[in-house]
């Protein structure tokens, strides 16, 4: 590929990009910014899901872990439906009954102030680390594709990236993401089929054809029901099930979307079709992974040694250049979708939960939102050349892992919240929340020497949540007293 050309492609897109921004942010204001005013239509929302969802880290992770797990990443996506289900019928009406901006506002009604801003430092820096993992991923990938050619040191192609995402977000923020993430799914997704068509075509099978072979092949077994193994399926339905509770439910960045709906009941509509597509998109990257397997083994091609390298590989130096100029479109696309979505969510979170922006006039909101904004922008710029400077791809890892670890207390939180009148002795639940992932990390790093070999999953969030819930039981009085407590218990 020429670099040139990837870079003019690249340009146009981020013109698009903050063309649609200057049309969606006129007349925004702090409310725009945070809730879109509540006037976003439920099929916009779904669709621009998707991307912020995924990720490019999922972009290029997914498909290639197909070579060792085959299909069995969707008994996770199975689960993904029981918990999306959860959220539509449970947690939706909640947040609309409350009326809330900042989902963390209910641990503030239930539990108290320490409870509440618990919660929103538990996302803030999980997503704030997790966000700039999966970006400085990317940006690398980027980096190795087009910009070294060009004499750009990464500082430089991250510095710049963020930039312009914050110039299309920093005036209009969820009202315009709505929008851009609309546009960058649809990216995404064709970036995903248009691959397959091309692999199809390389190797004369056609579509159906490929797609018969990768039907009959090993890669497309689904379920596992070896108990001891990591992909058992129990395991990944059950996890799949908490991690949409946890990772979209009770994450800002993803209900944010779901807040900018004119109403509850379109807001569940959006959750609905929202479910559907999910399922379908994770098994076209499921489809996809295998179609690169099976194109490198039909081309004699010798596998990389990480599983993440396949498709960048392939697409960078072994697809035609449309295959490869696709693939940077795509990662962007999935990669942007959900970096603007963070710096909003973020943005949105320090503002309303630790500045209280709400008490001040509009002129006054503005600043700190914009300062905010660009200070969030500038402290994701920080992880990312933080993650570069140890360039140890197992500690990066181990951080993200670490990162991950974070959303079992609010799900613990939740969970007590909804399900128990108890109440809570507030001061103790900041201690809660920090014992409880460092009780599982400890277990699931020993795991295999003390419980005869078992390795634990994505079922981890569960146990984590419950070592969360076990101890707000201990920290709790036997029951609610007083009719404004009850009240507030909102079960």
């Amino acid at each position: 590929m020429n670099s040139f050309v990837v870079l003019g492609i690249i340009a146009i897109y981020f013109l698009v990009l903050v063309l649609i921004a200057h049309f969606t942010s006129k007349a925004a204001d702090t409310q725009s910014f945070f809730n879109a005013n509540k006037g976003n239509s439920w099929y916009l929302v779904a669709f621009g899901m998707i991307g912020t969802s995924l990720s490019g880290v999922t972009f290029i992770s997914v498909p290639g872990q197909v070579g060792s797990l085959a299909f069995t990443y969707f008994q996770v996506v199975l689960g993904y439906i029981v918990g999306y289900a959860i959220i539509g019928t449970v947690l939706m009406p909640l947040y609309y009954r409350l009326n809330l901006v900042s989902i963390y506002g209910y641990l503030e009604q239930r539990f108290g102030f320490w409870s509440y801003k618990t919660g929103a430092a538990f996302f803030l820096v999980s997503r704030s680390i997790g966000s700039a993992a999966r970006f400085f991923l990317v940006v690398g990938v980027l980096q190795l594709a087009v910009f070294n050619a060009l004499g750009f040191p990464f500082w430089a192609t991250a510095a710049i990236a963020l930039l312009l995402i914050w110039v299309y977000t920093f005036k209009g923020g969820v009202k315009t993401i709505v929008y851009t993430d609309t546009l960058q799914t649809l990216f995404m997704l064709a970036s995903v089929v248009i691959s397959f068509y091309l692999i199809a075509d390389d190797l004369n099978l056609g579509a159906i054809g490929l797609f018969e072979q990768v039907q009959s092949s090993d890669y497309s077994t689904v379920f596992n029901w070896d108990f001891n193994s990591k992909t058992y399926f129990w395991k990944q339905f059950l996890a799949g099930a908490s991690i949409a509770v946890v990772m979209t439910g009770l994450d800002q960045d993803l209900m944010q979307k779901n807040l900018t709906c004119k109403n509850l009941k379109e807001a569940q509509k959006n959750m609905f079709w929202f479910t559907i597509s999910l399922v379908i998109v994770n098994f076209l990257f499921l489809t996809l992974g295998a179609a690169l397997y099976i194109y490198a083994q039909n081309k004699g091609i010798t596998l990389p040694a990480k599983p993440d390298d396949l498709f960048p590989i392939l697409a960078l130096q072994y697809f035609s250049p449309i295959a490869g100029i696709v693939f940077i479109l795509g990662i962007i696309a999935a990669t942007y979708a959900s970096t603007d979505s963070a710096l909003t969510a973020l943005t949105t979170s320090f503002c309303i939960d630790f500045l209280n922006i709400n008490k001040y006039k509009e002129v006054e909101k503005e600043k700190i939102k914009t300062y905010t904004h660009l200070g969030i922008t500038a402290l994701m710029l920080v992880i990312v050349l933080v993650f570069k400077a140890f360039n140890n791809d197992a500690l990066i890892t181990t951080i993200f892992k670490i990162a991950g670890y974070t959303y079992g207390p609010l799900l613990g939180l939740y969970a007590f919240g909804m399900i128990s009148k108890r109440k809570v002795l507030d001061k103790a639940v900041p201690f809660i929340a920090l014992l409880s992932p460092l009780v599982s990390f400890v277990l699931a790093t020993n795991s295999q020497a003390w419980f005869w070999g078992y390795q634990f999953g994505f079922e981890l969030l569960l146990l984590n949540g419950m070592f969360t819930f076990v101890g707000l039981w201990l920290f709790s009085s036997k029951s609610i007293s007083t009719p404004s407590d009850i009240e507030k218990s909102i079960s």
